[in-house]
């Protein structure tokens, strides 16, 4: 009995892994980038089940939006934890927006500044802005204008046209020893 529950685990892998190799990460994006998205989940979902992280928040995607699939914040915080967990930017910063807004889950401002500082401290310029915001205004962590400002200066520093009204914003707030300390 061992050796056939061995054997099958062993089939079932074989046959998750040939799908994986037989989709195309490159084709699955592309789709989705035209709106095909019947196309984007055959080819991203094998790869997203073999725990490719792109593959994986591009699946996120497609149920986050509906897009080919009934909308379900369920599988859309699924598939974005998962590659969220692996490092993905992107989807730490929209796990930090589901999170943050209650979308299939609890609201909970510590933990998406969790996500977005881990998406910030990758580049991503989105999660930069956002995390400020956090610190400008105290939402998830404590109101800190240097720290805001820092992250404000990252972002304009990454092409976010809003920062620099941040900047200024945060600017105003603090004394002159602070906006040194922050710059």
């Amino acid at each position: 009995m061992q050796y056939l529950i061995r054997v099958l685990s062993g089939l079932t892998i074989l046959a998750v892994a040939a799908l994986a190799w037989s989709a195309d990460l490159e084709k699955g994006l592309a789709a989705y980038d035209v709106g095909d998205y019947e196309t984007s989940l055959a080819e991203c979902q094998p790869l997203a089940d073999a725990g490719d992280p792109a593959a994986q928040f591009c699946v996120g995607r497609l149920y986050a939006n509906g897009f080919g699939v009934t909308m379900d914040d369920a599988l859309a915080l699924q598939w974005y934890g998962a590659a969220a967990a692996q490092g993905h930017s992107e989807a730490q910063f929209n796990l930090a927006v589901f999170t943050e807004n209650g979308w299939g889950v609890a609201m909970d401002s510590v933990e998406a500044t969790k996500w977005y500082r881990l998406a910030a401290g990758q580049g991503f310029v989105q999660a930069q802005s956002t995390l400020a915001k956090n610190f400008q205004f105290g939402r998830g962590v404590d109101k800190d204008f240097v720290e805001a400002y820092k992250w404000y200066a990252v972002a304009d520093q990454g092409g976010d046209f809003a920062a620099q009204t941040g900047l200024d914003e945060v600017a105003a707030e603090i004394s002159p020893e602070q906006l040194a300390e922050a710059k």
